[in-house]
């Protein structure tokens, strides 16, 4: 039965590579060969777009894929090498229409300046529909590609589990507090850049032989810790203000990025229990940060093996394990079900707080059609899912508002 006084429930999906099992690529129905073609990715995203799914988010790194944590492997059995996110994004957005485009971006080797302006390009190119996963990097392997800095990098035995990530006491150690605290003013860069153009400051008057109003463009003159930007921008204010920041988070010190700097977070909680538990702790830095009164939506993350018969759900992920030589596990809960099954679950944690979920395909195409063509119609006749899209741009899916130009004059 719907439950009326629930809002919309908001659902994305993660894309990588084949999908998130690394066996993937050897299903019958895989596309191994077009995983670096344009044809793959926006297949993909149009079949998210046919779902009316809200966003969906294009992974990526510094490193090659690998099946260690904490550095490189010598695996040649597995998909290694991607094509880079933001320009994936910024080829699929202006072939869709509707869903919101977020790609990866990792900001502990990179340049605020030169990301501000690819992210604000696609969302102008997207008609307002862009977004950025800010990503930090605590691998040494990473830190040498670039030379201008070394990082301690995490060890075998930091590793709370073999999902690969990094036991609670490491993720607060201080050079990852630190590495989080750069992240924050990264993302104040961006906003600021961002903000650097006024609405108006294209005039565009052939007549009078003016393009622009050089009094609505402005210094940001950010000085900080971590960096030292001047500014403006050199791309106009994107149209939706400010494009959508999301962030993934595991422990307290990402749980606080996300409440002082995100639009999005990801969360892996394991119940409906832990799943209050980490939004108690992110509405907590909500609070810390001054922004009690905004909307900062929290998506639970799950890896999903999905098919009609629970059972060939679980022999599916039973012949991936095998090929793959161990038994799957991941940061994220992995359910094995079928699309009514999880449709209960999401419900479920629904009703523990979270405002979304991200959906993370174990193999592509199967998964993602199992979402969008058996899951979507089953949270259809639920009575929580919409049955069309209701706005033009990701914040307006996301029920978030325009935010006005800091440095605009009232």
């Amino acid at each position: 039965m719907p439950r009326a006084s629930h809002a919309p429930l908001h659902l994305a999906v993660a894309l990588d590579g084949a999908g998130w099992h690394p066996a993937a690529w050897r299903e019958p129905d895989a596309r191994p060969g077009e995983l670096f073609t344009a044809r793959y990715w926006t297949g993909l995203v149009t079949e998210a777009e046919r779902g009316l799914l809200d966003f969906v988010t294009i992974d990526d790194s510094l490193s090659l894929q690998t099946s260690r944590y904490v550095g490189p492997d010598e695996r040649t059995d597995q998909v290694r090498g991607r094509l880079d996110a933001v320009l994936i994004a910024a080829r699929v957005a202006p072939l869709t229409r509707d869903i919101g485009v977020i790609p990866t971006a990792v900001v502990t080797h990179t340049e605020p300046f030169h990301l501000s302006k690819a992210i604000a390009t696609l969302d102008h190119v997207s008609t307002g529909r862009a977004g950025i996963q800010v990503r930090v990097s605590g691998r040494a392997d990473e830190a040498a590609h670039f030379g201008r800095r070394t990082v301690p990098g995490l060890r075998v035995e930091d590793l709370a589990t073999a999902a690969g990530q990094p036991a609670r006491s490491t993720a607060e150690q201080p050079w990852v507090k630190e590495l989080f605290d750069e992240a924050a003013d990264y993302v104040e860069v961006l906003r600021r850049l961002w903000d650097s153009w006024e609405d108006d400051a294209e005039i565009r008057d052939v007549a009078t032989g003016r393009f622009i109003d050089r009094d609505k463009l402005h210094y940001i003159d950010f000085e900080g810790a971590h960096f030292s930007v001047k500014g403006p921008s050199i791309t106009p204010r994107p149209p939706q203000g400010q494009p959508l920041v999301a962030a993934l988070a595991h422990a307290t010190v990402p749980y606080e990025l996300v409440g002082r700097s995100a639009d999005i977070g990801f969360v892996t909680p394991g119940g409906a229990d832990d799943a209050r538990a980490v939004l108690a702790e992110i509405r907590t830095a909500q609070a810390s940060a001054g922004r009690a009164d905004e909307t900062v939506h929290v998506f639970g993350d799950l890896v999903v093996f999905l098919d009609d018969d629970p059972v060939a759900a679980a022999d599916r992920k039973a012949r991936l394990d095998e090929r793959a030589g161990a038994e799957f596990s991941s940061d994220a809960h992995v359910f094995t079900g079928s699309p009514a099954q999880l449709a209960d679950l999401l419900e479920e944690w629904r009703d523990a707080g979270l405002t979304g979920f991200r959906l993370r395909p174990a193999a592509l195409p199967y998964d993602l059609e199992q979402i969008t063509r058996h899951l979507v119609p089953e949270l259809r006749r639920r009575g929580v899912f919409r049955t069309a899209y209701e706005a033009s741009t990701l914040r307006g899916l996301l029920g978030l508002p325009r935010p006005a130009n800091r440095y605009a004059v009232a």
